[in-house]
């Protein structure tokens, strides 16, 4: 059975045709401007590659130096004016929930930046324990309304530390880091001394078995300064990694101390860390987030950590020209 076009349809067709090879064969140039589906534009503006935004970094105070009595660290960093805190583990046992300890710190406008979650054992017969741990502390963190949690390590003490232990670590935090993520709360390592992560190359080999898409890098320029590196060089080195930083400064122990350990941590500008180098290095990678400023104890007696914490401001605000 033979099928017809009728006329019409068949012109039209041949319309359609004829008009698609005229535009082959005369371009735009037989367009008018009111026939382009789009007006002419300045395309030398796509030319230029799109810089990063200059650095703008928040500041935090860290309740460590309050030994525990968080609602006076609550108190006092509010009224010294930073707008945020990191709190240890320890205040799921003090606060009876989340809500309570929110409440707490919206009264002081203060932002949950951080939780120390602890350490993390590198055991296989821990891991699973581990995982649920900081998962539970992140959950934590989601229900105060934070950001971030923080994890250190464990470092065995009875044996030789292989290089296995360093990859071992790096998958267990992103493991964890997993878990924190699908909760909305970012996991940052803290080396640390006495960690795995003590020397510089000790923390690259963590950061290299670290999926940087679940864990990144707190670093701590003070811990990293005392087991041998440069806090301004890791800042240039791993800038696409940091997740937040710990501001802190350290000077070797008095002698006659009977100190535990050869250093010993004060306020901000009396010990040995580059903290200007700390600071442009910081804003040569555009860094965009939290530091936390933290002191383990008062290293004077005399002192208060609330006057510890103004010592600290004070150098911020006076020698580095930063507004908290």
């Amino acid at each position: 059975m033979q099928y017809r076009v009728p006329r019409r349809e068949f012109l039209l067709g041949i319309g359609a045709v004829t008009g698609a090879a005229a535009a082959t064969a005369f371009p735009f140039k037989k367009l008018c401007a009111a026939d382009l589906l789009y007006p002419p534009m300045d395309l030398s503006y796509f030319d230029t590659p799109i810089s990063p935004g200059p650095a703008e970094i928040h500041f935090g105070y860290a309740s460590i130096t309050w030994d525990g009595n968080d609602r006076q660290a609550i108190e006092d960093i509010a009224a010294l004016g930073f707008p945020g805190i990191q709190l240890r583990s320890n205040v799921l046992k003090e606060f009876a929930s989340a809500t309570e300890l929110r409440d707490l710190l919206e009264k002081h406008q203060l932002k949950m930046v951080a939780l120390s979650s602890g350490g993390v054992r590198i055991d296989p017969a821990a891991e699973t324990e581990e995982i649920a741990k900081h998962t539970a502390h992140a959950k934590f963190v989601k229900d105060v309304g934070g950001l971030y949690l923080q994890v250190t390590d464990d470092r065995p003490k009875d044996r030789t530390i292989t290089s296995a232990d360093y990859a071992r670590l790096g998958k267990l935090v992103t493991e964890i880091g997993k878990r924190t993520a699908d909760l909305g709360v970012s996991l940052g390592y803290h080396n640390h001394m006495g960690s795995l992560g003590e020397r510089p190359e000790e923390v690259d080999q963590i950061l290299q078995a670290m999926d940087p898409r679940f864990a990144k890098l707190e670093l701590d320029v003070a811990h990293y300064f005392q087991g041998g590196g440069d806090p301004a060089k890791a800042i240039e080195k791993y800038g696409d990694r940091l997740l937040f930083l710990h501001i802190k400064d350290v000077e070797p122990a008095p002698s006659g101390a009977n100190a535990k350990r050869p250093f010993r941590f004060v306020e901000l500008g009396r010990g040995r860390v580059d903290l200007p180098a700390a600071f442009a290095a910081l804003h040569k990678v555009n860094f965009r987030g939290w530091a936390i400023v933290e002191l383990d104890v008062v290293p004077d007696k005399a002192r208060t950590p609330k006057e510890s914490g103004a010592i600290s401001k004070k150098y911020l605000e006076e020698k580095l020209g930063v507004t908290v």
